[in-house]
């Protein structure tokens, strides 16, 4: 819970009808966040800043009702500058305290740790701060552990892209080397076809020589056996001739 509406406190007669514009404006928008318009009073915090830009009610107040409306970021500028012209120690401490809820709303945990811790320099005693301190501490630790997580899960991820990579890169190359090997499987097949074609081609003039070989030595057996006949024939023996007998006397 941040802490409430500094009030602007002038001393009568002392101030500039300028001041006491800037007063009115101040109040008037502490009115209205008060009844919760919220926008309308950041309106009137802007238009004092107009008319004194060193005034600190209208920092601060108007850090309150950008908070007010979940404007976090532009809330933590008005609380920064609140912190760098308040004069005294308490408005310092709240802006502070301000600050730090501001940051806690924003997420951003270290900075809120920050804040709390430089309130409670300034006022040690605050029971509120110490709680949203030690809050602030618990979710930073809790966020940086998350954080934590997210890279180690980041990190697996990433490994196990690189051993999906990996795994693929095996399998294509286990694809590639089962292709490789079916070619030569096959070039080898065709070359031993070719070679057994060869052979076969090579072999058949062989077989041919070897029936014509044939052939010829039965041509010729049978040219020998002829001419065995005819040979035989000539030195068979002839019969004696019956010489003619003389005639008788």
């Amino acid at each position: 819970m941040n802490y409430v509406l500094l009030v602007c406190c002038f001393l009568v007669g002392t101030f500039s009808a300028d001041a006491q514009s800037v007063r009115s404006l101040v109040n008037g928008g502490n009115d209205k966040y008060a009844g919760k318009n919220f926008a309308d009073a950041e309106v009137d915090y802007r238009k004092a800043l107009e008319k004194d830009i060193t005034t600190v009610p209208g920092h601060f107040n108007l850090g309150n009702s950008l908070y007010k409306q979940d404007k976090y970021d532009e809330s933590i500028k008005s609380f920064e500058d609140a912190i760098q012209k308040s004069e005294t120690i308490s408005a310092k401490a709240k802006a502070y305290y301000n600050l730090g809820d501001a940051y806690v709303k924003s997420e951003k945990y270290q900075e809120a740790v920050k804040a709390f811790t430089e309130s409670l320099k300034l006022n040690p005693t605050d029971f509120d701060a110490k709680y949203n301190l030690s809050y602030s501490l618990n979710k930073l630790r809790d966020q940086q552990q998350q954080q934590q997580n997210q890279k180690n899960d980041k990190n697996q991820d990433k490994n196990k892209d690189k051993q999906d990579q990996n795994k693929q890169e095996q399998q294509n190359q286990d694809q590639d080397k089962q292709e490789q090997d079916k070619k030569d499987q096959d070039r080898q097949n065709q070359d031993n076809q070719d070679q057994q074609q060869q052979n076969r081609q090579q072999q058949q003039p062989q077989q041919q020589e070897r029936q014509m070989s044939k052939a010829d030595a039965e041509r010729i057996l049978e040219v020998l056996k002829n001419n065995e006949k005819e040979v035989q024939k000539k030195l068979r023996p002839r019969a004696a001739s019956r010489p003619k007998t003389e005639k008788d006397w």
